[in-house]
């Protein structure tokens, strides 16, 4: 689905009124950082990884701070968790703490056999068992031509890189603070992942925002007006979301 909802901006720009600069980058393939993609069938998920690891530094270092925030939406919770893995590295000494936003709980497999589960058959089986293969490390010749789009053969090793990752065991891993926000009419991840999350982390702070969908808008449940969000950046943030997270990173920067 098309995202064109701003909600990076808005985030930052709703941070800088509450006095916290922040640093917004293009993921790698995307936007101002496309020549940095390579070809796709060398992308592999560590490579997100050491780019957040590289920007904390920094943001650090420019703002004369010991440290930045690792601010993670949807699959960049996924990127910020795994980012602070080990903590002993001089880079990832120079994360502050985790504010992660509508991340899964769950490996991301999970997360796409529930989304896929409307699937027709045969499609639903061809597509679970694709999964089951590169959970196991193993590229798939034989996939949906209907869901080429995520099982392309050029973005199979990505997968396979991906795919195993269990956020819940990074954040009981990790020591540091956490922040979690989570909307209750997310369609995309839901609140049980933002509980798993919690649970495996009980130093963590859960915050659940009622009425509010994966891009951090005010939405409702029906999917069709929910996603309709998703294109609307002139839609504000949902009220709480800056407030939340701004009061979280003010309350434990080290001055």
């Amino acid at each position: 689905m098309g995202v064109s909802a701003s909600t990076y901006r808005l985030l930052a720009d709703g941070l800088a009124a509450q006095g916290i600069a922040t640093l917004r980058i293009d993921k790698r393939g995307v936007g101002q950082s496309a020549a940095a993609g390579g070809d796709e069938f060398d992308l592999r998920f560590d490579a997100y990884v050491a780019d957040a690891r590289a920007w904390a530094a920094e943001a650090a270092g420019r703002a004369g701070k010991p440290c930045a925030w690792l601010i993670g939406h949807s699959e960049g919770a996924l990127i910020a968790l795994k980012a602070v893995e080990g903590g002993d590295d001089p880079e990832s000494s120079k994360v502050c703490g985790l504010i992660l936003l509508s991340g899964a709980g769950r490996p991301a497999g999970a997360v796409i056999r529930e989304q896929l589960a409307a699937l027709p058959e045969p499609m639903k089986a061809q597509a679970f068992s694709a999964l089951t293969e590169l959970e196991a490390g193993r590229t798939v010749a034989d996939t949906p031509p209907a869901l080429a789009a995520l099982f392309r053969p050029s973005v199979q090793p990505y997968l396979i890189s991906w795919l195993p990752l269990d956020p819940a065991a990074l954040i009981a891993a990790y020591a540091g603070p956490v922040f979690i926000g989570q909307g209750t009419t997310d369609i995309q991840v839901g609140v049980a992942d933002a509980q798993a999350l919690a649970a495996a982390d009980p130093q963590a702070t859960l915050k659940l925002w009622d009425g509010v969908n994966h891009v951090l808008k005010t939405a409702p449940a029906d999917r069709a007006a929910n996603i309709a969000a998703y294109s609307t950046p002139d839609l504000p943030l949902a009220p709480g979301v800056v407030e939340d997270v701004a009061a979280f990173i003010q309350a434990r920067t080290p001055h």
